[in-house]
């Protein structure tokens, strides 16, 4: 099936080290989605979570296939940055569209909304 059996020794420790790790931070994200109370607490515990975590997933990788086939496999590398570009961008797309609805409905929990000069706008005007 797979050529794990010649993976040597150090190799295979480093490999689960980063596999557990990323798949550590992943949990840590996920129970602090679950535990943290409002949306913009909650946004924030799995972004950090899915960022490191897929990069610990993937150094392990790394680690593994490069070992395994004698030569660097770095296809890796461009999940990560997919990832690591995607992530924020769409947890600030949240953000801000919950903060629209929130202030739309006139929430007292969100802060106002800022004008051109930094004062804040009359009347929570968006």
């Amino acid at each position: 099936m797979t050529q794990a059996a010649d993976l040597p020794v150090w190799a295979a420790l480093l490999t689960s080290f980063l596999v557990l790790l990323g798949a550590g931070f992943t949990v840590v994200g996920a129970i602090g989605l679950l535990r943290l109370k409002t949306f913009y607490e909650r946004m924030h515990a799995p972004t950090l979570g899915a960022t490191w975590g897929t990069a610990g997933i993937l150094l392990g990788s790394i680690v593994f296939f490069s070992v395994l086939q004698s030569r660097p496999v770095l296809h890796e590398v461009l999940i990560a940055v997919f990832v690591t570009v995607t992530t924020p961008v769409t947890l600030m797309l949240l953000a801000r569209a919950a903060l629209y609805r929130d202030r739309s409905e006139g929430s007292t929990e969100v802060p106002p909304p800022v004008g051109t000069d930094g004062a804040a706008k009359p009347g929570g005007q968006v």
